[in-house]
């Protein structure tokens, strides 16, 4: 493809100077760095307890996020104790937690609490050995640990299921890695200059170009971006998630890196797409950090009720945000004791006024977190 026509990014006879209209990137840049700015300034006030349990929300979202974008559902519970673990949070019962989520846990975690240290080939090529711990990406031998070699055709960017997949972009050719990726790394580890969030956006755009793995590049491009965030945040701590937000608005994503591949490299539309939606997950980490604060004021309430592991167990699920009616029904099913055993915690819970009956009749009586 280099030598007819030049239909995407990485062909342009000027790559990789990227360029950028900072007078339109200014007035997202002031509104995310104040918006970051408010919720550091909270989390500061809430103490350390506290701002361990919403680090650990952000992150458990962060790393399911970042793989349900590519199709791959995880473990929630086994994600959050495979992190609360790492960090020496205190959550109680821990869910097992299998090689596979251990490592993409590990290369999100890594990307925060290390950014400040260099990006290298073997931080990366450790970071794609961690996502891919059998050497199999499905039932697919993956060539770990080192760039693709293009043996199975060009690397090229697809979205959706099998049978309707969509293309978006052709990645470079394998032989042009090495030197690809050595210029990346020097910019990534110099400083030009940029402002940091801007900085950020291209680290994950010219990443995600190069797409220099067999598999895992989405993944390993939006850690480059947080290890950029984390240092522009000046925290090892993660309170928001991109990778949360960009699967919110997934499609977007995808239209947006489609039409800069294929257009010059005027970096300033995919800017102005990742400030934006940047700005979105620091506002949805508020709510988030609202739960947090409810959840905290609740067990500070009830903390000289004798309460059960079952119950326990399912008042968290609820504070969590429960999906449907909690029934006497579901309480055994996921408490996995007898219907007679739930209803015997369910009435002590109602008896010392912690729920109450939910409003509406129906088949089934529901229950919900009784009031302050």
């Amino acid at each position: 493809m280099d030598g007819g026509e030049k239909r995407y990014i990485w062909q342009a006879d000027d790559w990789p100077t990227w360029r950028y209209d900072l007078s339109v990137l200014a007035g997202p840049l002031t509104e995310v760095s104040r918006a970051q700015g408010v919720l550091l300034g909270r989390l500061a006030d809430v103490g350390l307890a506290l701002r361990d349990q919403a680090s650990l929300a952000a992150l458990t979202d962060d790393v399911l996020k970042t793989s349900e974008i590519e199709g791959e559902v995880l473990n929630v519970a086994s994600v959050r104790s495979s992190i609360a673990r790492r960090l020496g949070v205190d959550i109680g019962a821990v869910a097992p937690v299998d090689r596979h989520v251990d490592g993409v846990v590990a290369l999100v975690l890594d990307a925060a609490s290390r950014s400040a240290e260099p990006l290298t080939v073997e931080r990366l090529f450790g970071w794609h050995a961690a996502l891919f711990p059998t050497g199999y990406s499905g039932t697919s031998r993956l060539t770990v640990g080192q760039w693709r070699d293009d043996a199975a055709g060009p690397m090229q960017v697809v979205s959706g299921p099998v049978g309707r997949r969509k293309l978006h972009f052709q990645a470079p050719p394998a032989e042009r890695l090495p030197a690809e990726m050595a210029r990346f790394l020097a910019w990534a580890n110099a400083d030009a200059g940029e402002p940091a969030l801007i900085k950020a956006g291209l680290a994950h755009l010219w990443f995600v170009t190069l797409h220099p793995f067999d598999d895992g590049n989405g993944r390993i491009a939006r850690a480059v971006g947080d290890l950029f965030l984390a240092r522009a945040d000046g925290s090892p701590q993660r309170f928001y998630s991109l990778s949360a937000q960009i699967q919110r608005e997934r499609r977007d994503y995808y239209d947006v890196l489609e039409r800069t591949q294929q257009d010059t490299l005027d970096a300033t539309r995919w800017l102005s797409w990742f400030l934006g939606t940047l700005g979105r997950a620091v506002a949805s980490a508020q709510v988030t950090l609202d739960a947090v604060l409810v959840k905290a004021s609740f067990w500070q309430r009830w903390a000289g009720t004798p309460l059960n592991e079952r119950q326990v167990k399912l008042l968290n699920r609820l504070l969590d945000g429960f999906e449907g009616k909690l029934t006497s029904s579901k309480w055994a099913a996921i408490a996995k004791c007898s219907a007679d055993t739930a209803l015997r915690d369910i009435t002590g819970l109602l008896e010392r006024g912690v729920l109450k009956k939910s409003p509406g009749g129906g088949r089934s009586t529901g229950y919900e977190l009784a009031g302050p």
